[in-house]
């Protein structure tokens, strides 16, 4: 998981596309059964802590969800320990070559936010 790169995917192919849709059917489903914010009602849960990587891998590809899953997305990113990831990990320099190499077979990346290598 890198979350310092924005990455525009080449495309959205069907495989792609049927793992997106059943995403966002997973977390509707949690939010509207449990009446949210979080999968399984109003306290954070495993079920977020789970879906947390999740979360920056759909800012970093800019991913195609509904408005809800995008915000249910957002909501996790902003908790306090997921903005320290973000944070610690923006602010790490070193690199996985291979792992941007792989990247780069998928999108292009658009924005570069990590610390320099």
């Amino acid at each position: 998981m890198n979350v310092g790169l924005r990455v525009r995917l080449h495309a959205i192919d069907a495989g792609l596309r049927a793992d997106l849709d059943r995403l966002d059917a997973l977390w509707q489903e949690g939010l509207r059964r449990y009446g949210g914010p979080f999968l399984a009602g109003e306290h954070f849960s495993i079920a977020d802590a789970f879906f947390a990587p999740v979360a920056f891998r759909v800012q970093t590809y800019g991913l195609p969800l509904p408005d809800a899953s995008l915000a249910y997305a957002a909501r996790l990113r902003d908790l306090p320990g997921c903005r320290r990831w973000e944070r610690e990990a923006l602010a790490e320099p070193w690199r996985d070559p291979p792992h941007d190499a792989a990247i780069l077979a998928f999108g292009t990346v658009t924005a570069d936010l990590r610390a320099p290598a």
